[in-house]
Formats: C-alpha cells, sequence, structure tokens
C-alpha cells in the first residue's frame, strides 16, 4: 500500500533494542516502563563476542520484527558534536525518515575491537575507515540479522566527539570479555586522581547523550511518555 503524502512508513513490530550497557539504556528504559510491550530491551555487554551470543540468544526465545543497536558513539567526523545522534538503518525498518524527524542524522559507523581513546585514534580511523563514528556492537549485529532476514538499524549518540580525548584509557581497565575491572578501574583512579575532575565531566556528558538517545528513538517508535 502506497504512502499518503505526509504519512510516516509503518514499523515492523515487535521491535527489539540492543544496548551494550546499561549507563546508555536508562532513559529509554524509563519511557518504556510507561508504555506496552511492543518494545523489548537487550543489554549485550560490550564488544563484538558479547554482542554476537547475547543476540543469537534473544533470537532463539523470540524472533523480533526488527532489531536496533543503539548506544554510544566515538566521533570520528569532526562535524558531529557530543550529543549528536547519527543513524544508518535498513528502508525495512522504516526509520530512516523517522528517525531524521526526530532529530537523527545519517551517518557511517566502524564497529572497532577497541575503544578510541586519543583525538589521534580517531583521526586515524576517520582516515582508514571514512567512518563518521566508531562503536563495538553494531557490526556484528546487523550481519547477526542480515543472516537472519531480519531488518535493523544502528542508533548511536556521540558521547566523545572527533577533537576529544577520553579521561582515562578505558581499554587499560577492561578484561578480555570487555568486562570493566573495577579494582583495576580503582586503582587507576587512586593513582591518578588529576584525572577526577575530566571524568566527572565525562559521566555528565554521557548522561546528557544518554538522555537525548532515548528522546531520538522515543520519537522514532512513536512511544507514549
Amino acid at each position: 500500500m502506497l504512502k499518503k503524502p505526509g504519512e510516516l512508513q509503518s514499523i515492523p513490530e515487535p521491535v527489539l533494542v540492543c544496548f551494550a550497557v546499561r549507563e546508555e539504556a536508562r532513559y529509554f528504559i524509563t519511557a518504556l516502563a510507561r508504555d506496552d510491550d511492543r518494545v523489548r530491551v537487550l543489554t549485550t555487554g560490550m564488544g563484538p563476542a558479547n554482542a554476537d551470543l547475547k543476540l543469537g540468544m534473544a533470537l532463539a526465545v523470540r524472533r523480533p520484527a526488527m532489531v536496533i543497536t543503539a548506544g554510544f558513539a566515538g566521533g570520528l567526523n569532526p562535524k558531529l558534536v557530543a550529543g549528536q545522534v547519527a543513524f544508518e538503518a535498513d528502508p525495512e525498518t522504516g526509520l530512516v525518515e523517522r528517525l531524521a524527524r526526530s532529530g537523527g542524522i545519517s551517518g557511517c559507523f566502524y564497529c572497532a575491537e577497541r575503544v578510541a581513546v586519543s583525538v589521534a585514534d580517531k583521526a586515524g580511523l576517520r582516515k582508514s575507515t571514512g567512518a563518521d563514528a566508531v562503536e563495538m556492537e553494531s557490526g556484528i549485529i546487523r550481519k547477526v540479522c542480515r543472516a537472519a532476514g531480519i531488518p535493523s538499524a544502528t542508533v548511536r549518540v556521540i558521547s566523545d566527539a572527533a577533537n576529544e580525548d577520553l579521561p582515562l584509557d578505558f581499554n587499560a581497565v577492561m578484561t578480555r570479555d570487555y568486562r570493566i575491572n573495577y579494582v583495576r578501574l580503582g586503582w587507576t583512579v587512586a593513582t591518578h586522581p588529576w584525572k577526577i575532575p575530566a571524568l566527572l565531566r565525562f559521566q555528565k556528558q554521557t548522561s546528557r547523550a544518554a538522555e537525548k538517545l532515548a528522546r531520538v528513538l522515543i520519537g522514532a517508535l512513536g512511544i507514549k511518555g
């Protein structure tokens, strides 16, 4: 059926929205608590291996009509500022126009196996890949979806821009399976106390980014707040 002028394409339901960690999802989950069960949330853990495992388990239990991989991303394109939501979506999701109307912009993503910590890291990735943003889960999630014939989309908010160094080398405080080693993190902060103000500023910045991501997702999916 053809769309009427100005009418948005319908989206397939139910929708599975994947986040690496709950910090990325918390504002979105709060909004869902007031809505129906058309949308489910899956926390996969960080990195491609965790995302592959958790998504496979979820698909074995219940097949969604559409999958969104959402969360934070590091900016590679200098035009993207912290808090900007970028997306890349299969046309079959019905999300392209919806995301644009909700404040997202189209972008290209690179899925890495390490956190891009410094401005130099990001500049190198921008040069070698041409991508607009970098994250660690969307590549494998969308690959699994393509193999299963499930439409998918990447919707990510810029947590740190291309011209921003992260306040800490998060690779150094992660285990081999991409979990934060809190003992190592505590020791690193205790021995580098001058990093604490920057870490607190970054925490506030990522909180605002998560809130912006939730607003764009809520608008695109038509969730009633």
